[in-house]
């Protein structure tokens, strides 16, 4: 098996700190893999524990992902930094957050992690662990002092990657532990463009219920009528304009909301008229 070869490299010599590939060097590989008999067997024939390199930057990380709790107690006994910086989730606490591992994160909290460290794709652990959904490992990140409006990452806050999935419970959490509601983002700008493009009436109804702005101009689309008007969201371009959203602002890609509803191939018929009865200049689409 693996371990066997692993052995009998190790017998013959083999360098095992040797770089190249995808996991950049055999520890990293054993340790994504969760085979903890290797990895003992690679760190007693000299496995540096930090080595740099590879898709999750270290070895740490590796095991961190795929929530292999024995092989990340064994590296971080072995001397593993609990706040190495590197690789695709910028560091092991952002990666195991990412899946959702919460005896992982406790144990890698427990041994110092930084629970704010910034770095990696989500920026964060607490955008990593609101864009996965997990609410046990939000919350045990929040008990443990993660700034819930920490900017960063691919979705720009915990906020928005939780909208982005759709996690209204998450979304609920977060908003109640102090997440700022109008806070701005990344593609769409802010939570209730992104809420309005992904169509979900509940989540908008509540982010306009925590004072988002209905008018928040920024984003792709520019705002959240217009958003919500390219995705052919009725309900929630009705919910909006009842809110007080101009039916006639400018901005975004598209313009405004009536040229969003109908640059689609068959157009949103249904959004264009709604939009259409309550005013929208015919004229500028």
């Amino acid at each position: 098996g693996l371990a066997g070869a692993a052995r009998d490299l190790a017998i013959e010599g083999a360098d095992v700190n040797a770089q190249g590939g995808k996991y950049g060097n055999a520890l990293q590989a054993a340790s994504y893999n969760g085979n903890r008999d290797v990895v003992q067997l690679l760190l007693d024939k000299g496995a540096d524990v930090n080595t740099q390199g590879g898709e999750y930057g270290n070895a740490l990380q590796a095991a961190s992902y795929n929530g292999n709790r024995e092989v990340v107690q064994l590296l971080l006994d072995k001397g593993a930094d609990v706040n190495t910086q590197g690789g695709k989730y910028g560091n092991a606490l952002q990666a195991v957050s990412s899946k959702g591992n919460r005896d992982v994160v406790q144990l890698l909290l427990d041994k110092g992690a930084d629970v704010n460290a910034w770095g990696g794709q989500y920026g964060n652990a607490l955008q990593a662990a609101s864009y996965n959904g997990n609410r046990e490992v939000i919350q045990l990140l929040l008990d443990k002092g993660a700034d819930v409006n920490a900017r960063g990452g691919w979705h720009g806050n915990a906020l928005q990657a939780a909208l982005n999935e759709g996690h209204q419970e998450v979304v609920q959490l977060l908003l109640d532990k102090g997440a700022d509601v109008n806070a701005r983002g990344i593609e769409y700008g802010n939570a209730l463009q992104t809420a309005s493009y992904k169509g979900n009436r509940d989540i908008v109804q509540l982010l306009l219920d925590k004072g988002a702005d209905v008018s928040a101009q920024g984003g792709r689309y520019g705002n959240a009528l217009q958003a919500a008007s390219y995705k052919g969201n009725r309900d929630v371009v009705q919910l909006l304009l009842d809110k007080g959203a101009d039916v006639n602002t400018q901005g975004g890609e598209y313009g405004n909301a009536l040229q969003a509803a109908l640059n689609e191939d068959e157009g949103h018929q249904e959004v264009v008229q709604l939009l259409l009865d309550k005013g929208a200049d015919v004229n500028d689409a």
